[in-house]
């Protein structure tokens, strides 16, 4: 069973993992020693998360689970004119098993609910790009690097 709880300190090495895992296959071509990639892959956590704290005040973390097993994690982010998906990342052994697009059908009937858009940013080669364009996301904007992009429920 799917589920969701919110993030504790107890969290936090699990929430480094994950970063990790999801830059492992973009590092393993740069060819640095373990040292060195945890070294940057240290900085680059910390400062995502001061920017995630910056731009997205009280923005809601959240550890994703199977059953009791930590697999990943979600970021969102409410205003009164908006929901913003600000991050979701899954363990590799667990994707493609419709636990992303569960989540984000999840979102897309709280955005109906509340009649807000529902926003996110992906990188432009991120493969997640086309499960949110298969779920009605459209791309509103962005550049060479990343596309943000909207949906709007009917």
């Amino acid at each position: 069973m799917i589920h969701t709880i919110l993030v504790s300190q107890a969290d936090e090495e699990f929430l480094y993992q994950l970063y990790a895992a999801s830059r492992a296959e973009e590092l393993a071509a740069w060819g640095m020693d373990e040292g060195t990639r945890d070294m940057f892959l240290r900085m680059q956590w910390n400062a995502q998360r001061q920017s995630y704290e910056q731009q997205f005040p009280g923005a809601e973390h959240q550890i994703v689970l199977e059953d009791d097993n930590k697999i990943g994690k979600i970021v969102i982010y409410r205003t009164e004119q908006q929901i913003r998906l600000v991050d979701l990342i899954i363990l590799p052994a667990f994707q493609n098993r419709g636990i992303g697009t569960r989540l984000l059908q999840e979102l897309q009937q709280e955005a109906m609910r509340e009649d807000k858009p529902l926003f996110l940013s992906v990188l432009q080669t991120n493969p997640a790009k086309r499960l949110y364009e298969r779920l009605g996301f459209l791309v509103t904007g962005g550049d060479e690097v990343y596309a943000g992009m909207a949906w709007q429920g009917t």
